[in-house]
């Protein structure tokens, strides 16, 4: 009866994933995965090895109301540190459960003299959780701004890394056949901290591409455990999440045009992204506009893109947005929405937004569906998207964003920028895009404009 439970939790998480895959089933494949959890935890619970229930009841209650209130309270800004926190929480289960296997073998069903292919389960589940823990830490702590996102790196760093890495290798063969207690902690204790040293050198631009790389580690962790502790049920789930996670991080690095093996060794720091927290570059003047202008602007069109980014996401203007973007649509101006893959702060960040808002997801369409439209577009609404709305990256081989795919916003016959100030973007360089003759800068929280702009037109 567990492993035909276990069988159905496991179908529901793939549903689940396929449900995810869609902005119109994502509803339906998360109420999906909550089903596939809840029996996956209430079968546990009543496997006939559970003997003792105070301590998993008090936890699942204290976990329960940690994350109610949390996901009640998280403001959308912050949801991808708090995806980098949940990384971190997988992280050190994992390297609990494999010293909990290590040290009490015959509560998880293991042999006391424990066998070299559990030994090397438990080690590899043990260094990829506790390199996903302090990993995702760090990354929590770029995003919310505790650490500077500037690469932070010094010498000799790749020359460090590889060294605790071969070490880690090392001590994971002894391991196995000396079933030390020193060298399982000792393999830990490396992993936590090649975890920091993978990360701190990856700039606060590629924090998209390591969230979603976070949580392909994190599967694998929790596959590696389950494989330790014969259960089914987590190596699916864990097989689930990896592939899952490597694959969105594969579509991440290449809207990035970064390479998947330096986001694993954690090179991306060093493909070149700038040192410097604003790097100002003069190109020419700044247009000025104001709601005024630009509600007369928008008026007078017959086609729109409104590029969404970071901006949107601070001031929570998504649901101005969606009643500037209703209005157009009953004046039967054609309104859409432009997405990029690294949009924001974490992989789908901009989609969430669109969606919470009702926006119609026929009008939110990916890069590579849309950028070829920007040349007849009257006018393109950039809602503070600095690095993905940068020409540098095609034609300015100097810039640290080179080569990264961006939205062609800059072949609009109008372009009105919406931003907080002149500053420049997360990845810390300027974007030529302010200055062209064509650009109008609207300098403002995002919301604020947006309802400005609101309020003129039905006033006209």
């Amino acid at each position: 009866m567990t492993e035909f439970l276990y069988l159905v939790s496991a179908i529901l998480f793939i549903l689940s994933l396929r449900g995810l895959s869609s902005a119109s089933t994502s509803r339906r494949g998360n109420m999906l995965g909550v089903i596939g959890m809840t029996i996956a935890v209430i079968t546990t619970i009543f496997l006939p090895g559970i003997m003792e229930y105070k301590f998993t009841i008090l936890g699942i209650s204290i976990g329960g109301a940690v994350g109610y209130l949390v996901a009640k309270r998280i403001n959308m800004t912050a949801l991808p540190q708090l995806v980098a926190a949940f990384h971190s929480f997988v992280g050190l289960t994992a390297v609990l459960v494999a010293l909990s296997a290590f040290f009490n073998p015959a509560s998880f069903g293991i042999p006391h003299n424990i066998p070299v292919g559990s030994l090397i389960e438990m080690s590899i589940g043990a260094s990829v959780g506790a390199i996903t823990f302090t990993g995702s830490l760090i990354a929590f702590a770029k995003l919310q701004g505790i650490l500077k996102g500037n690469p932070l790196s010094f010498s000799n760093q790749n020359k460090i890394n590889l060294l605790i890495g071969i070490s880690i290798v090392f001590f994971i063969f002894l391991f196995s056949f000396a079933e030390s207690s020193i060298l399982l902690v000792l393999i830990i204790l490396l992993s936590f901290a090649i975890g920091v040293l993978l990360i701190i050198p990856i700039g606060g631009a590629d924090m998209p591409v390591i969230v979603s790389m976070l949580n392909s580690y994190s599967g694998w962790a929790a596959a590696g455990i389950g494989l330790t502790i014969q259960n089914n049920l987590l190596i699916i789930t864990g097989a689930l999440v990896g592939t899952s996670g490597a694959i969105l991080s594969h579509i991440m690095c290449k809207g990035m045009n970064r390479s998947l093996v330096n986001v694993i060794l954690g090179g991306l720091g060093s493909s070149g992204i700038s040192s410097t927290s604003d790097e100002k570059t003069n190109h020419g003047n700044v247009k000025l506009c104001s709601p005024e202008d630009a509600a007369f602007i928008i008026r007078n069109v017959e086609s729109i893109i409104i590029v969404p980014g970071y901006g949107m996401a601070v001031s929570q203007a998504q649901h101005a947005i969606k009643e500037l973007y209703d209005l157009l649509k009953a004046e039967n101006i054609l309104v859409r929405f432009a997405i990029h893959p690294v949009a924001g702060r974490m992989p789908g960040h901009m989609n969430v937004l669109l969606a919470e808002a009702n926006i119609d997801y026929e009008d939110v369409l990916e890069i590579d569906d849309i950028n070829h439209d920007f040349g007849s577009t009257d006018v393109a609404i950039v809602i503070g998207a600095n690095d993905i709305t940068n020409s540098s990256a095609k034609n300015d081989p100097s810039s640290p964003i080179y080569g990264m795919p961006v939205l062609d916003v800059e072949k609009a016959r109008t372009i009105l920028f919406v931003k907080r100030s002149m500053g420049s973007g997360y990845a810390g360089i300027d974007n030529p895009l302010f200055y062209q003759n064509n650009t109008m800068m609207i300098l403002g929280d995002a919301k604020k404009v947006i309802e400005g702009i609101l309020k003129i037109i039905k006033e006209a």
